[in-house]
This record gives structure tokens, C-alpha cells and sequence, in this order.
């Protein structure tokens, strides 16, 4: 793979003594460029691109600059170029890359999609066959350990105006699963979760906060071993759809981080040359599914 960016030391070619001087490119390659727009000509910066060959293999992915550019460089043939961006529709181009020359696609305009329908005032739960409350957390310095929770229930309700919305989660802290029965237990235990003493942790949130496009931010406090925290939700709402029997549900992803040490998770044990054997950060990551209340 020949994914590169600008600030390569050397050029080669007919990139030399051009606007791509510096950028290193191999004699059997080429430049795939364009920037990326919005429609009253501001750049889109962090706008995920993936280049795929005529196969619709993917050659190379990432995401623009801050100026809005797209530069990667790739093996001479035929491309087609994909541009997401939240709030946008997806931009779809071909080009035709030679040795030693840049295949300019110019500014590539995006423009501005409709926002998926919000759910209609009322009571809705969280329907758990087709959620989860995922985590990671690093382990010993390099590793990432991955888990869920199994038993949670959640209420939420709508209402006219979404800001004004509140929504209400409890987790079962005995449910934590990372398919290690020994790391299991030890979560359980007094060294963490104590869950003994304190059985569920607990969402509540009433601020929804409006971040543009389909995202959102969802503040409320969390619970957790007996403490009490502010926490944001990075919220992604993916919309309604209807299920297999045709009941209405609505869809969002939401992501956090969390420092285990605000909640009293002190626990640590210390390996050889000073490396801790947990992390101190948790990244909570959720994929949450809702339906109206019976």
C-alpha cells in the first residue's frame, strides 16, 4: 500500500518543482488529490475518504486535512474515490492515475443531507436483544481488554422539543463480561465493582445537547461503585426503522471515556520497569436500540 501525505522529505519525478514537491512518489505511482468542499466553499475537514482499485478492492483510507485536501499516493490505474463527512452526502468519483502524475479531481463540493427523523414524543425502552454496553480498557501498557455488560434496562422519554428530553439506565455490575471467569470475578470483587455493596451502576441524563447533523450530546450523571460523575455521551442517531414485526424502533451509537480512578476504582498492581496492569482511561462504547412502550 502507497498511502502517503505531504511532508515527505524528496520528491521524485514530475511531482518535483509542482505543488506536490515533497511529497515522495515511487516511479511506479502516481497522485490521487482533490479537495473537499462544503457548499459555501469552506473546507471539510475530517472527512473520511477510501480509494478502492477496479476490483473495488480498498487501497488506501483516512481522512482530509485541515484544509479540506485529499492527497494519497498510489500504484498507476484505475480508482474510484468515496467522501463521507456527518451531515453530508456521500461523494462518489473515478480517476485515472499514470506514473509520476497527479490525478487532480479538483474541489469536490459535498452537500448538505437531510436529518434522519427524530422519534415521536412519548415513553420508549431500551430494547436489549439488540443493544449492548461495551467497554476497553488497556491492559499491562499495550493490550486492550474487551467486555460488556449483559443485564441493563432503560427508559427514555421524548419529548415535543428533544432537548427537553430525559432518558434513565441501570446496569446489573454482576453481568460484566469479558469471557475470563477468573477476570470476571475479579471485577466483581471488593478490587473493583464491590458489587456486594453496589449491585447496578445508573444513568440519568435530561440535557440533550444538539451538536449538529445527527450528532448529540447526552450529559447526566452516572453512578458507579457509589459515586456520582458528569458524564457526556457522544451520540450518533442513526434514525427509525421498523423490526421484523413491523414495531417502530429507533437507533444511536454513543461513546465516552471514563478515569476509573473518579469513581474509587483505585486498584493497581504494578509490573516489572513501572508498567501498570490496568489502564486508568475506560472507553464505554454503546449501540443502543429503542421501542415505544407498551
Amino acid at each position: 500500500m502507497f498511502g502517503r501525505w505531504l511532508g515527505n522529505k524528496g520528491a521524485t519525478g514530475a511531482a518535483r518543482g509542482s505543488a506536490l514537491a515533497g511529497l515522495a512518489v515511487p516511479d511506479s505511482a502516481g497522485v490521487l488529490s482533490c479537495r473537499v468542499l462544503d457548499p459555501v466553499n469552506e473546507a471539510v475537514r475530517q472527512a473520511e475518504f477510501v480509494v478502492t482499485d477496479a476490483t473495488g478492492r480498498k487501497v488506501v483510507a483516512g481522512e482530509t486535512d485541515p484544509y479540506g485536501n485529499v492527497l494519497a499516493t498510489v500504484p498507476a490505474g484505475e480508482y474510484r474515490l468515496a467522501v463521507t463527512a456527518e451531515g453530508f452526502t456521500p461523494f462518489h468519483g473515478s480517476a485515472s492515475v499514470t506514473e509520476g502524475e497527479n490525478a487532480g479531481l479538483g474541489d469536490v463540493t459535498l452537500q448538505m443531507s437531510a436529518p434522519p427523523q427524530l422519534p415521536d414524543p412519548g415513553e420508549w425502552e431500551i430494547e436489549p436483544m439488540h443493544s449492548q454496553i461495551g467497554f476497553t480498557a488497556r491492559h499491562i501498557g499495550m493490550a486492550r481488554v474487551h467486555g460488556r455488560f449483559n443485564t441493563f434496562a432503560g427508559a427514555v422519554r421524548i419529548a415535543d422539543r428533544m432537548e427537553n428530553s430525559a432518558m434513565h439506565v441501570i446496569i446489573d455490575a454482576a453481568s460484566i463480561d469479558t469471557n475470563v471467569q477468573m477476570r470476571d470475578d475479579h471485577l466483581r470483587s471488593g478490587d473493583f465493582l464491590d458489587v456486594g455493596r453496589y449491585p447496578t451502576l445508573e444513568f440519568y441524563s435530561d440535557r440533550f445537547v444538539h451538536r449538529g447533523g445527527t450528532r448529540w450530546g447526552v450529559s447526566g450523571a452516572l453512578t458507579l461503585h457509589g459515586v456520582s460523575r458528569t458524564v457526556t455521551l457522544d451520540t450518533h442517531y442513526l434514525g427509525l426503522g421498523n423490526g421484523l414485526e413491523g414495531e417502530t424502533r429507533a437507533a444511536c451509537r454513543a461513546t465516552t471515556e471514563l478515569h476509573r480512578e473518579d469513581f474509587t476504582l483505585t486498584w493497581q498492581t504494578m509490573l516489572a520497569r513501572g508498567i501498570a496492569a490496568v489502564g486508568s482511561s475506560i472507553s464505554i462504547d454503546m449501540d443502543i436500540q429503542i421501542v415505544p412502550k407498551d
